[in-house]
């Protein structure tokens, strides 16, 4: 197995395709990357920004580039000695006219060869009906649409297809007969009932009516291809037809403004195998399972093991080439059943690194998978949090409750916003949940009084109070550490619905798989199917409910509302930090370490700035106070949570280079709209509030016009120049700690120099990488001559971050020189002593008698005054007791022979420091 030593993660676009990929790969090597980690490369809707909404993935995306594009990339990568990390997409592919499969499946309904594809409620093996496939992709209620003629037949080579602007949906074979046979009458008066090509057309009605039920698979597909092809010779060779067609076609559509000229299409289209529907209905009437709650995304049944095989073949076809050295596994919880999905991925893939996108709360561990870790989340908010000052929790409770006007408790937030979630959102994935139970317990006798109703109340409140993403149950049992997860839960789901007491100890009994002896296999089957269902849909609450809803309206320090993190927890103590690496250590050596990923909800260096403020509670009160009162002209409607989040953002996110303030006002007001719609306070996807919106774009707009605020930007501006300042110094550290702990660094794309994007699409934003490129190689040269002038200059001309650029670049230099200390050496916290011991995160990785360590400072605003960066003789008696040996320093090439280090002389010159036992 290749280990990565470290990873660089490529967002492919349209814009960014493998040739550009190559173009950089050579300056990912001299920076010290060891793989490229790419976004997903597989055939995805057009003009996908992202991959994520896959349409095959047994084909390369031919929006990045051509076969030989790639192959001339793998090329490059190869020579280059670099592996190849990628990130692929088990769970969901999209609902989308270019998805063939999918369409296969609403062309054909039952008799299509990829019905067991899709998470479909045909595929449940207790389904009692075969509904029509909901689709929800309309702007508008279905009528309207209907009637101002969005909805339109269509005629071409492929059939007939209903099309809604870019969406194009096929119709099964049966509504042809209704198409044709309309209005035959005036066409056999034109042609002519002896006419052959009208008895070729009289001939192609009855074949279509006397397709036989039992015809399937592909002679069913061969039977329909040879009709369109005879109806589309038929359309091309005589005019008569050419126009009956078309005639049709004009009449099916309607007339705009005589709803009775719509009857037959909707006639049509009520014979579908599919129901075109408002995209609000989605979140009540859902019958196919989704991505979070994103409609556009339909689940796959990975768990079919020819749909794995189908969807993994190019996959393993780039495994065995040796083009792919690692997978990322893109929402692991999504899947019915994981374990067996990662242990048939390591059957077909072999001994190939794997990794998996796991949420992991601040105690919970990761299941014991036979994979090397997760994509780096766990890791981000570790070292996110212990630059967060915990003593000064109280005082941003103060600071916050006081400007808001009101005190927030974050679990009854998030228990709120779950609730939101479940009804607007997932209603009618708690439904299907509800009557799968319903059919169980109408089967035991203790639980056959039980309504539907009752059910869905027990179901919802215990996803509602589930802590963790999702347990791990399987058909061959449950282990301990989810089973104390669902008792704690239905425990406490008991006290907050004391009417539902039965309902919840049916379904605690249920979810424990505790069967009694008189059930039957296909019932004990049930039970497995219902709580391996249900356990799909607390990882997607989790998501909406807390990630994207209470992360945006719980407000007190947005540092810390991150991906996978707990706000509520004002911090990570250095003794919570270094237990956390040293499980890391011992249980996942080679788990990726992010600090900034695709998914994060604001660049690495915003959430550095931020933090700083955690360190001055009594001066950021002065400070946004002040701001308050001198804006308040301009708020007008703005609440004042999300005036206090705006503060923060502009304080963390603002510009270090001048000629980027003035795209800024744009990006913070799509910023600020993305993020009030997800809050769901005053307005959201569901129901935008235009007027809000507008008020929250008007007051940015406003607040950062220096005409209109000129007194409120002369007291923003040195208070926020003066936190980018220290929040460099965080940064500094964040990446030594990132590179020298337990694990692989992984590096977002653009992030070796300042990153201080907001949420995406923000942080899709295209890469400087001619001027990285150039940078490091200027950086390169002149550590050969004086590295020391060289560091000067960098500490001087910080805000454009070369010096971030220069400490990954020697880092990672050190780390691949000495590799298997810093993957296979053992994690030892180092006490630090004396007068700043605070302000210092040590520790060393040991092998045998060779040591590195990490010296990282942290909360340096009462150490250092702005303007005085944190080197030499601020650190006044602070040190570390070390064993007696000669240490290099590699970011200085300096040499310390001593048993007691002082802080003063490990960061003589630089801000943190690396030191190598020689």
């Amino acid at each position: 197995m290749r280990i990565p030593k470290a990873t660089y993660r490529i967002q492919f676009t349209p814009q960014f395709g493998f040739d550009d990929a190559r173009a950089i790969a050579s300056y990912l090597a001299d920076l010290g990357i060891s793989d490229l980690y790419a976004s997903p490369i597989f055939k995805a809707r057009t003009g996908s920004t992202h991959g994520y909404d896959v349409v095959d993935a047994s084909q390369l995306n031919p929006q990045l580039g051509t076969r030989e594009n790639f192959q001339a990339l793998v090329a490059e990568v190869q020579s280059l000695g670099l592996g190849w990390l990628q990130d692929i997409v088990p769970n969901h592919m999209a609902y989308s006219s270019e998805n063939l499969y999918l369409m296969d499946v609403l062309e054909h309904g039952p008799d299509s060869s990829y019905t067991d594809y899709f998470d479909l409620c045909w595929n449940s093996p207790f389904a009692n009906s075969q509904e029509r496939i909901l689709a929800p992709l309309l702007g508008d209620f279905y009528g309207e649409a209907l009637e101002k003629g969005d909805i339109q037949l269509q005629y071409e080579q492929n059939g007939l297809t209903v099309n809604y602007y870019s969406l194009k949906l096929p119709l099964r074979l049966e509504s042809y007969t209704k198409f044709i046979s309309y209005n035959l009458g005036k066409l056999t008066r034109t042609l002519g009932r002896n006419h052959p090509d009208f008895i070729k057309l009289l001939g192609i009605l009855y074949i279509l009516k006397s397709v036989p039920s039992e015809v399937t698979g592909k002679q069913r597909q061969d039977q329909i291809a040879f009709i369109k092809g005879l109806i589309w010779e038929l359309y091309n060779n005589n005019e008569h037809i050419h126009d009956f067609i078309e005639e049709n076609l004009k009449t099916f559509n309607g007339e705009s403004g005589n709803s009775e000229s719509f009857n037959l299409l909707d006639d049509l289209l009520n014979d579908q195998f599919y129901r075109l529907a408002f995209w609000k209905v989605g979140a009540e009437e859902m019958n196919y399972r989704r991505f979070f709650t994103v409609n556009e995304l339909i689940s796959v049944k990975v768990e079919e093991l020819r749909v794995f095989n189908n969807t993994h073949s190019l996959i393993h076809e780039l495994v065995e080439a040796g083009v792919f050295t690692g997978l990322r596994i893109d929402h692991i919880d999504g899947l019915y059943h994981p374990t067996q999905y990662l242990e048939r991925l390591q059957e077909k893939m072999g001994d190939v690194y794997i990794t998996v996108e796991k949420i992991l709360e601040l105690t919970e561990y990761l299941p014991d998978w036979h994979i090397q870790g997760t994509s780096g989340y766990d890791f981000l908010n570790y070292v996110n949090g212990v630059f967060c000052q915990t003593k000064n929790q109280a005082a941003f409770d103060k600071i916050y409750h006081s400007f808001i006007g009101a005190r927030v408790d974050y679990a009854s937030l998030v228990r709120e916003k779950k609730r939101l979630i479940i009804e607007k959102n997932l209603a009618g994935d708690v439904d299907n949940l509800a009557n799968l139970l319903k059919n169980i317990s109408s089967k035991y006798r203790y639980a056959n009084d039980f309504t539907l109703n009752g059910l869905k109340r027990a179901i919802a409140e215990v996803i509602t109070l589930f802590p963790i993403y999702r347990t791990y149950i399987t058909p061959d049992g449950i282990s301990d550490t989810d089973k104390t997860c669902i008792q704690t839960v239905i425990n406490t789901a008991k006290k907050q619905v004391p009417l539902l007491q039965y309902e919840m100890k049916f379904l605690e009994k249920v979810l424990l798989l505790e069967f009694d002896d008189s059930l039957t296999q296909t019932e004990r089957e049930q039970w497995i199917y219902f709580v391996l269902r249900m356990q799909q849909y607390t990882g997607p609450l989790m998501a909406k409910g807390v990630e994207d809803t209470t992360l945006y309206v719980y407000n007190r320090l947005i540092s810390l509302n991150e991906v996978g993190g707990n706000p509520s927890h004002f911090g990570i103590t250095i003794d919570q930090f270094h237990h956390f690496n040293q499980q890391h250590q011992t249980k996942w050596p080679h788990t990726m370490n992010a600090t900034a990923t695709h998914d994060t909800k604001r660049g690495e260096d915003v959430r550095a700035r931020l933090n700083v403020l955690s360190e001055i509670p009594q001066e950021w009160e002065q400070q946004v106070n002040n701001w308050s009162e001198l804006n308040q002209a301009h708020r007008g409607l703005v609440d004042r949570n999300d005036e206090y989040f705006l503060y923060q953002t502009l304080v963390g996110a603002f510009p270090f280079a001048e000629h980027e303030q003035a795209a800024f006002v744009q990006r913070v007001q799509e910023y600020l709209i993305k993020s009030i719609r997800e809050a769901k306070v005053h307005t959201a996807w569901l129901r935008p509030d235009n007027e809000y919106e507008e008020a929250c774009t008007s007051f940015i707009q406003k607040v950062l016009d220096p005409n209109i605020s000129k007194q409120f930007l002369e007291t923003f501006r040195p208070f926020q120049q003066k936190i980018a300042e220290y929040g460099i110094y965080n940064s500094l550290s964040q990446t030594l700690l990132k590179i020298a702990a337990p694990g692989v660094p992984d590096f977002y794309q653009g992030t070796e120099l300042w990153e201080l994007s907001l949420v995406d699409p923000d942080n899709r934003r295209p890469v400087d990488f001619e001027s990285r490129r150039g940078y490091l190689s200027s950086i390169q040269e002149q550590i050969k001559t004086d590295i020391l002038s060289l560091i000067q200059e960098l500490l001087t001309n910080k805000t454009d971050g070369r010096i971030k650029l220069f400490l990954t670049y020697q880092t990672l230099k050190a780390r691949n020189q000495h590799l298997s200390l810093f993957q296979d050496g053992e994690y030892k916290p180092i006490p630090v002593h004396g007068t700043q011991a605070n302000h210092i995160i040590a520790f060393a990785r040991q092998q045998g008698e060779k040591i590195a360590i990490a010296i990282a400072p942290r909360f340096l605003t009462t150490l250092v005054p702005p303007g005085q960066p944190p080197i030499g003789e601020v650190w006044q008696d602070t040190h570390l007791q070390l064993p007696a040996k000669t240490w290099y320093n590699p970011l200085t090439q300096q040499t310390l022979t001593t048993d007691n280090l002082p802080i003063s002389q490990a960061l003589s010159h630089f801000p943190v420091a690396l030191l190598i036992s020689e």
